[in-house]
């Protein structure tokens, strides 16, 4: 199984205490990753700036970790 990274998973296990108090909804993985790209597109947009750049891929990648995993016959609860 795929693991997530400590960010995505503290992105996710956060969302869902506040939207359900169920830690085990993975179904939310991918309005979590479309919540990221929003906030990407509105924090951090295309720019020459190097920091708000930084910022904007990490958010980005989060979103696409989460999409991946989403994907995966392994949504369960990581160990």
């Amino acid at each position: 199984m795929a693991d997530l990274s400590p960010a995505a998973l503290q992105v996710f296990w956060d969302f869902n205490r506040a939207a359900s108090g169920k830690p085990d909804d993975w179904h939310y993985l991918p309005a979590i990753a479309a919540a990221l790209r929003a906030a990407a597109d509105q924090v951090a947009p295309l720019s020459t700036n190097r920091r708000q750049d930084d910022i904007r891929q990490k958010l980005l990648a989060i979103a696409a970790e989460l999409e991946a995993f989403a994907q995966t016959d392994n949504v369960t609860t990581p160990a």
